[in-house]
């Protein structure tokens, strides 16, 4: 069955919003954990608008599942993955001033970057995944730089599901077969959703993780964290 991982930035950015320490991150972490999810996701950024280098390792110590950790591979990322030593890290393309992770590593432009910063993580025994889009180049690019993971960046899917789901899934389960002949394992994320999380699954049944928060924490403030885990859960059965 596909793993969910909860990304937890949004109750950070709550947080942060008043200051002090509610809602309380760190709680929020275990609570996730004790209501089924079998990770949890942040994606620190330069300015800590949500998620605080600090608030990665306050959670490091209680984390029962896996820990990913997301991010641009600049020196203080860097610093601060192998010194925590998550059970995974996710390499984004995003610039500094991103709001939210809106594409996917150009696998062939950036091979050497790639494959230094792989070889790095992999040498601390951090296993690797890389955000990609679904151009077979660079899925095939992928598996050159080293990578343990792909994680495929679904908003163009969350996008276009609503007019034709078919033709939106099309293309992800074409990146996902060919990753999988490469021996790539295969995590999905972004813009995933109760609406049109079960029909991916359908159709990339062989997903290793699916790492979801906007949507996610949106949904618990009204039906609550436990209560929306095991809807999100069932979308994976």
């Amino acid at each position: 069955m596909t793993r969910l991982s909860v990304n937890i930035n949004k109750i950070a950015t709550l947080r942060n919003s008043r200051g002090g320490n509610i809602p309380n991150v760190k709680q929020s972490a275990i609570d996730c954990q004790k209501f089924g999810a079998e990770g949890i996701t942040v994606h620190p950024r330069p300015d800590e608008r949500h998620i605080r280098y600090q608030d990665v390792y306050d959670i490091k110590p209680i984390i029962t599942t896996e820990f990913n950790i997301e991010g641009y591979p600049n020196e203080r990322f860097m610093e601060l993955v192998l010194d925590v030593k998550p059970t995974q890290v996710t390499l984004v393309p995003d610039p500094p001033e991103a709001i939210t992770s809106n594409a996917g590593w150009d696998t062939v432009k950036n091979k050497e970057f790639l494959t230094n910063i792989i070889a790095e993580l992999k040498e601390a025994g951090i296993r690797t995944s890389i955000f990609v889009d679904t151009d077979l180049k660079n899925i095939d690019g992928a598996a050159v730089v080293g990578t343990d993971r792909i994680e495929l960046y679904t908003e163009p899917y969350a996008i276009d599901y609503e007019q034709d789901r078919e033709a939106a899934v099309e293309s992800f389960v074409a990146a996902a077969n060919r990753a999988k002949e490469l021996g790539l394992g295969i995590n999905a994320g972004h813009d995933l959703s109760l609406a049109n999380l079960s029909y991916l699954n359908d159709k990339i049944p062989f997903m290793d993780e699916v790492s979801i928060g906007h949507a996610l924490i949106a949904d618990a403030l009204y039906m609550g964290l436990e209560d929306t885990i095991k809807l999100y859960k069932d979308c994976l059965i």
